[in-house]
């Protein structure tokens, strides 16, 4: 692409039709190259144009707009459904929990990708499928099988609505990469939107206390609901019309904790070990040191992904290989604990899950590391790690459909 570009420097038409044909490639190849090119005046109106900013918030279209307010409106009324039709909420949350906002995600981006309706069939048959699927399981309370079905069914919708982003683009790997991106500023955006809403409550049902009436109860009944249900569904809409509003966020958030996050691990471990703690006789703290596990691996593939859309800095790809060598480590120690664990008191759902979890967080941490590596050593662009993050994803989705369909056929629903 720096070829092409500076081969076609006077060439407006040529340079026009790179852009079109893979825009983030050749936005990153002219950032490299416009350093050298300042003063060509082509080159200062690309610098211009591919770096503007526009200040101002865009309320999209009004069939968008219309879309996002249907599209809320759905949401809330599904996650009232128990009140409704008077169905037991402990059956219907934890088993539908995922299809209140996942399913108006995946038809926001099918609508904006102009997907081909053979894949928007298959999206819908394995969202229908997941829906009846996990309302036909047996209701036992003591099922392990059960729980890890309905978590596992909320990563199989998240996972379906990274098919529904990526849509049936080309450049599979950019759209993998932006897939986690997006997660991230829609994380930032959905807390923003939350606090807000939650100090309009408080000040909403004060302000009626102070007259007398008591109208909690019916706020979050019929008003708040509604928010929770929307504010994801905003979120995604506000951080694809307008990325700026938290384009410069994520960054800094990413730049910020990262660093604190490697500390923290570091700390913690040491911690750990004077207490005497450990996940080798302890559940308890084998399930939070998987949860920590997570949380951190996430936050590495957080950064990774901002840093390969706004900066290269030495620091920065030395703080994300360092965490990603700690994190390494964290998951040697689990994935011990559990194989510990099965080999004393056999094999159960939740050990078999969490080792198959260990295994697969575990080689996609030694994927990332060794290409965090070959950046260091200028191998390799920051992106291709991205990418690597990102053509692992569909192992994720391949594990969800095995806990989810599987294990409680394996396990006889125990």
């Amino acid at each position: 692409m720096k070829d092409q570009i500076l081969l076609n420097l006077d060439n407006p038409g040529q340079l026009e039709k790179l852009y079109r044909t893979d825009k983030p490639t050749f936005k990153r190849a002219f950032k490299a190259l416009y350093p050298d090119l300042q003063g060509n005046v082509l080159a200062s109106f690309w610098n211009e144009r591919l770096n503007f900013a526009s200040e101002e918030i865009s309320w999209g279209s009004s069939k968008e707009l219309t879309f996002v307010v249907v599209a809320s409106l759905i949401a809330g009324l599904i996650a009232k459904i128990p009140t409704m039709f008077h169905i037991n909420e402990d059956f219907f949350y934890p088993r539908n929990i995922g299809f209140v906002v996942f399913p108006a995600l995946m038809a926001f981006f099918v609508w904006k990708n102009e997907m081909h309706k053979r894949n928007i069939i298959v999206l819908a048959g394995a969202t229908l499928a997941g829906l009846v699927y996990i309302n036909l399981l047996p209701d036992v309370d003591t099922s392990d099988t059960l729980v890890l079905a309905c978590i596992h069914l909320a990563l199989f919708l998240w996972s379906l609505l990274g098919f529904a982003f990526v849509g049936d683009r080309s450049n599979v790997g950019e759209k993998q990469l932006g897939f986690l991106k997006y997660n991230g500023d829609l994380v930032v955006m959905t807390g923003l939107i939350l606090i807000s809403g939650g100090i309009l409550t408080a000040i909403t049902i004060n302000l009626f206390l102070l007259i007398g009436i008591k109208i909690d109860e019916f706020y979050f009944q019929n008003i708040g609901v509604f928010g929770l249900a929307a504010a994801p569904i905003v979120g995604t809409y506000l951080t694809q019309t307008n990325p700026q509003l938290v384009g410069k966020v994520s960054p800094v958030i990413a730049k910020i904790f990262s660093p604190l996050v490697l500390v923290m691990l570091l700390v913690y471990l040491v911690a750990m070990i004077y207490s005497g703690k450990d996940p080798y006789n302890d559940r308890e703290f084998l399930l939070i040191f998987n949860a920590l596990l997570v949380g951190v691996m996430a936050i590495i593939f957080f950064s990774v992904a901002e840093t390969a859309k706004t900066s290269r800095s030495q620091a920065e790809v030395w703080v994300i290989f360092l965490l990603s060598i700690v994190t390494i480590a964290v998951n040697g120690i689990a994935l011990s604990a559990i194989l510990f664990r099965i080999s004393e008191w056999g094999i159960t759902p939740n050990r078999a899950a969490v080792l198959g979890s260990n295994v697969l967080i575990l080689i996609n941490l030694l994927l990332v590391t060794i290409q965090i590596y070959k950046v260091m050593t200028r191998k390799k662009d920051i992106i291709e790690v991205g990418k690597t993050i990102g053509s692992y994803l569909p192992v994720y989705f391949i594990w969800t459909i095995i806990v989810t369909f599987v294990f409680p056929l394996i396990f006889g629903f125990k």
